[in-house]
């Protein structure tokens, strides 16, 4: 297998942002330094997971990525010492530790054996998926660590013990699927469905080659999903996110929050048919079109050059081409009016088990005691009691309270009597003040003084508010 050009390989984040001194570092056998520096050795196995899914991501580790095939995108094709040489940077060599990353990476579900996914019936999202990676874990290393600890065993050696880079090669040999990969493309793969999905029935069936046609441009970027692909992505979708049902060639999405148990029905595959067929009759109309287009400009080109007999030809072969496209356009007609009946029985079947079901939840409901005749007259009539007590005692509450507010009523006319003599006393009171202020007056006007006219600011201020305080002491 032939390295990836190195204008590649700068082109991923990883290496655009590594030093030629980091990367050296990064290409040597960093196997041993799990136990001896367990942040440097996490830190590498991270960044080879990030370059490892940039690369197969843009298709530069597929096996046909120098043939006319779609590359893969999806699975990892560890084929063994070679696969190294993907990565050949000139001065730094090639990297000696990605067995020990891809070990790192299976042990940590990123990455899955191909054999293993396509084969197991368990989600891998199922914590009993895979039963002797439980053994390894509650069996194997405890025993390892108690052999390392009697000195039979090198621990420090880890999985792979002191081999040669060939020997670990041949332990981790092999296809792998991505995990993060496949999430990220099947998220995208059904947000397009929901977004083009318009309820017919018709929307949610595919083959597998419209399938490949409807989800390229989102899955990978307009980058086409290949034979692995498609395979590892429909196995994903249909075991572990429940969103399709795969029966031979019929591709069904589902609905969410649907209870019934799901399947493709012989509906299902009429339908497929009649959409394929549609599709296909669609393409060649378009090419017929196309074609006549294309004799039509020849005509005029001919025409131009004054030859009139291939203008002739060229005519009557248009002809030809248009009772073709007349030909295909009624059988279009017919089949699309065909697919569009079946799919309106068949979602007035969808209408009719939602009908029965909503009678069958309304007839439950009135069927409860509490909405039987008898049960509702007795309520009613119990309501009614109630509301007639609670109004016989607000009457009584209302009497009372009229009762003790008329024991308590006091004398109106004994209190402007003795409003009307606290009034006049404050008057009396004003006039002798007065009086006193015009002895004065007199006094100071024999003597040839003139005496003001008018109380003082303050001492007004103070009369007032006597009179004030006076005044509210009796209104209380």
């Amino acid at each position: 297998m032939s390295s990836v050009p190195l204008s590649q390989l700068t082109s991923l984040p990883t290496y655009a942002s590594s030093s030629t001194s980091r990367l050296k570092s990064l290409y040597s056998d960093f196997t041993f330094q799990k136990q001896s520096n367990p942040t440097s050795y996490s830190s590498n196995v991270e960044w080879w997971r990030r370059t490892l899914e940039g690369a197969l991501l843009r298709g530069w580790l597929s096996e046909s990525h120098n043939t006319a095939a779609a590359p893969d995108r999806l699975v990892l094709h560890a084929n063994g010492v070679s696969f190294a040489d993907n990565f050949r940077v000139e001065g730094v060599g090639k990297p000696l530790s990605i067995p020990t990353v891809i070990s790192e990476l299976c042990s940590s579900k990123a990455l899955i054996p191909l054999s293993d996914f396509l084969n197991a019936s368990r989600s891998i999202y199922d914590p009993g998926w895979l039963p002797y990676r439980i053994a390894s874990v509650v069996v194997g290393k405890p025993l390892w660590w108690a052999l390392g600890q009697l000195g039979i065993v090198d621990t420090q050696a880890g999985a792979f013990g002191d081999s040669s880079t060939a020997e670990r090669w041949k332990k981790v040999k092999g296809d792998y699927v991505v995990v993060s990969l496949l999430e990220s493309a099947a998220e995208r793969i059904l947000e397009r469905q929901r977004q083009k999905s318009t309820g017919n029935i018709a929307d949610v069936l595919y083959n597998v080659d419209s399938f490949r046609e409807e989800f390229a441009a989102c899955a990978f970027e307009d980058a086409p999903l290949s034979d692995s692909d498609i395979k590892v992505m429909l196995k994903f979708l249909e075991r572990d996110k429940h969103a399709v049902v795969v029966k031979g060639e019929v591709i069904k999405f589902l609905e969410q929050g649907v209870s019934e148990t799901p399947e493709v029905t012989a509906v299902d595959s009429g339908i497929l048919s009649l959409k394929t067929a549609v599709e296909k009759l669609q393409k060649q109309v378009d090419g017929l079109q196309h074609r006549i287009d294309e004799r039509t400009r020849q005509i005029s080109e001919s025409l131009r050059q004054k030859r009139k007999e291939i203008a002739l030809a060229q005519l009557r072969a248009r002809k030809q081409l248009e009772e073709v496209r007349q030909k295909r356009l009624e059988s279009l007609n017919l089949l699309e009016s065909t697919l569009l009946r079946v799919e309106t029985s068949a979602g007035d079947i969808e209408i009719m088990k939602s009908y029965e079901s909503s009678t069958a939840t309304l007839r439950e409901i009135l069927s409860h005691q509490l909405l039987q005749r008898d049960k509702i007259d007795e309520t009613m009539d119990a309501m009614a009691s109630a509301n007639a007590d609670a109004r016989e005692v607000d009457d009584a509450i209302q009497m009372g309270a009229e009762m003790a507010q008329a024991d308590a009523s006091v004398d109106d006319s004994e209190l402007e009597a003795e409003l009307q003599a606290l009034v006049q006393d404050v008057e009396k009171e004003k006039e002798k003040e007065e009086a006193t202020a015009q002895a004065q007056r007199d006094r100071l006007a024999a003597g040839g003084l003139n005496a003001p006219m008018h109380t003082p600011a303050s001492e007004e201020t103070a009369q007032e508010g006597d009179a004030t305080r006076q005044r509210e002491t009796v209104a209380a």
